[in-house]
């Protein structure tokens, strides 16, 4: 079994499908179930074995900080990548990290995504499936009929050996991308400075068919709107997570 040592957690945006919320705040520190959205995610890293957390700020940047510092003592240890000067969209941002996040391999997860594990917990079986000898990255996702407040078509479709190809323009296929992924640097070779999107690297994955995906057992929350956050709220209070 793969062990992670580091994570990316993706802070930097501006939240704006969660306005007004965000208009004050950043979408990280949003509450969900008595807890800031990025807590939900530094906890279930720490409960993976991540011994540091990369987190980029751009965004309302010193809110975050200030909220990390509560943690002080807690795992994941916290290293600030700072945008204040520049946001890099989520491949860029993981690409500037890459001194702090080593060889890996290691989870880029977005700081506002939350789920409900199943049997076992999602981010271990990450590890466990990964294999760099067929993957240059390894992607969790949601099954959109057990998805909270997600609206959409999907984003992947998944073959029986977990190889992953696009929806077509017209399609509705069964995954939607549920923020955390698995990669080591070997995904960023020749990737582009400056501002770039992780889809530019998945796109190249997928080309050589080494785009894998893992289903998640839980239930995603797409927290993406005021509306879902309270679709999670209410699940939280009636299920738990």
């Amino acid at each position: 079994m793969a062990h992670a040592e580091t994570a990316m957690v993706l802070a930097a945006g501006y939240g704006e499908r969660m306005r007004p919320l965000t208009l004050r705040m950043p979408k990280p520190l949003v509450p969900l179930a008595g807890r800031p959205l990025i807590d939900h995610v530094l906890n279930r890293l720490a409960g993976a074995g991540v011994e540091t957390a990369i987190v980029n700020v751009h965004y309302l940047p010193d809110q975050i900080e200030e909220s990390l510092a509560r943690r002080q003592g807690m795992k994941p240890a916290i290293v600030i990548s700072d945008e204040r000067d520049q946001l890099l969209d989520t491949g860029g941002g993981a690409k500037r990290a890459l001194s702090l996040l080593g060889p890996g391999p290691f989870f880029i997860h977005n700081a506002d995504t939350v789920w409900s594990e199943g049997a076992s917990p999602a981010l271990p079986r990450m590890l466990k499936l990964w294999n760099p000898d067929i993957m240059d990255c390894l992607l969790l996702l949601a099954p959109l009929a057990s998805s909270i407040g997600y609206g959409g078509k999907g984003d992947f479709a998944m073959a029986p050996d977990g190889r992953l190809t696009r929806r077509g323009e017209r399609q509705i296929v069964p995954f939607a991308f549920a923020g955390a992924s698995l990669c080591d640097a070997r995904l960023f070779a020749d990737a582009p400075d400056g501002k770039f999107s992780l889809n530019l690297l998945w796109n190249r994955a997928l080309a050589k068919g080494r785009l894998y995906g893992m289903r998640l057992d839980g239930h995603w929350m797409h927290v993406g709107t005021p509306e879902a956050l309270a679709e999670a709220e209410t699940w939280f209070e009636h299920e738990g997570a």
